[in-house]
């Protein structure tokens, strides 16, 4: 076993001292050929990180591409089923406003913002897609990555080649220790070494190549990368803001109508007793009896049939329903309006009183 363990490490030194003849002969000196050898390795080691570098950007813009597709596809399913539920809101909500006006009118709110809602995710996904997806697929099916790549598999190959002229040279090197050495081996041999002298300067020049190429692709892919995920990001912020925005009023809305229910109900309904009241007292029928109230919170007509009021003015009623909403008659124009955004006045001017 030592025996076997001695003429490897013989070997192995036999052939560590024929490769730095070789070298010192391609390199006519010593120090040259060191200086030779070590840029090459340079030059391999730096194209071999870019070439990692480039194809996991690659693997990560991929990953991104599909993670939007992803995104898109899901976001449509939803929209489409969001966008059914506003419309049945909308829709129940402009049906039943004298019938249900509370619960009508929230959804009418409900589905509008719901809507509005909607319309700001489809500009996000159309964003995404136009300007995140698209730009990071064209960057992975681009010519300058395919062909820097090119580069660098003929620089590999080439490199092989190298390697094997190198050791033929090493082989050929060998023989001429030989005493009965023929010329036709010394001619092969120095054909050997141009060969490998012609391979290495093409090797080298086509290193160069390949890093000015892939350096080109990787500044690219960082720079339009991180763009992309930028844009992703301020486009994601955009669309939240404005739907805390489409939240907030709906919010508002919606708790405002709370509030009239609940807290105006027992406005509207002494309204009512006082309806009726006056219609036992004077012996009339409903539809017949009017009185002139003050408005003391606006209302805007969303639905036919509506009446919008302004604060402070006058509307003669004529009809008071017990579901909250009463009917009159206000600057000309007649319809439904809450009951509980009136009130009755001790004294209305006199421009504005019934006769």
């Amino acid at each position: 076993m030592d025996a076997i363990k001695k003429q490897a490490a013989k070997l192995r030194d036999q052939v560590a001292k024929q490769q730095q003849m070789v070298l010192k002969h391609l390199g006519h000196f010593g120090s040259e050929a060191a200086m030779i050898d070590e840029t090459e390795l340079q030059c391999h080691q730096r194209i071999e990180n870019l070439y990692n570098s480039t194809r996991a950007a690659k693997h990560f813009q991929r990953n991104v591409v599909r993670g939007i597709e992803g995104f898109i596809s899901t976001s449509l399913k939803q929209m489409e089923i969001v966008r059914k539920l506003s419309e049945d809101c909308s829709k129940y909500g402009s049906e039943n406003q004298t019938t249900d006006p509370g619960v009508a009118r929230a959804a009418l709110h409900f589905g509008t913002s719901h809507n509005m809602m909607e319309n700001e995710r489809g500009a996000l996904l159309g964003l995404l897609g136009d300007q995140v997806s698209e730009p990071l697929r064209a960057l992975i099916t681009g010519a300058p990555l395919e062909d820097a790549r090119h580069l660098t598999h003929r620089y590999d190959k080439l490199r092989q080649e190298v390697e094997a002229q190198a050791a033929d040279v090493i082989r050929r090197r060998s023989k001429t220790r030989e005493s009965d050495i023929s010329a036709e081996t010394c001619l092969k041999l120095r054909n050997a070494e141009a060969r490998l002298g012609d391979l290495k300067s093409t090797m080298m020049a086509l290193g160069k190549e390949a890093i000015a190429a892939m350096l080109l692709v990787e500044d690219q892919q960082q720079g339009i990368t991180f763009q992309c995920l930028f844009t992703m990001v301020d486009a994601e912020r955009t669309y939240h803001q404005h739907v805390i925005a489409i939240l907030d009023k709906l919010y508002s809305e919606v708790y405002l109508l709370l509030f009239l229910l609940f807290y105006f109900y027992h406005q509207a309904s002494l309204l009512f007793c006082h309806f009726l009241f006056l219609s036992s007292f004077f012996s009339l029928k409903k539809n017949s009896l009017t009185f002139t109230l003050q408005v003391i919170h606006p209302f805007d007509a969303q639905a036919e049939g509506e009446l919008s009021l302004s604060v402070d003015d006058y509307v003669v009623v004529c009809k008071v329903a017990s579901h909250g909403w009463s009917e009159g008659e206000c600057e000309g124009n007649a319809g439904w309006f809450p009951s509980a955004y009136v009130l009755r006045q001790e004294k209305a001017p006199a421009s504005k009183k019934m006769d």
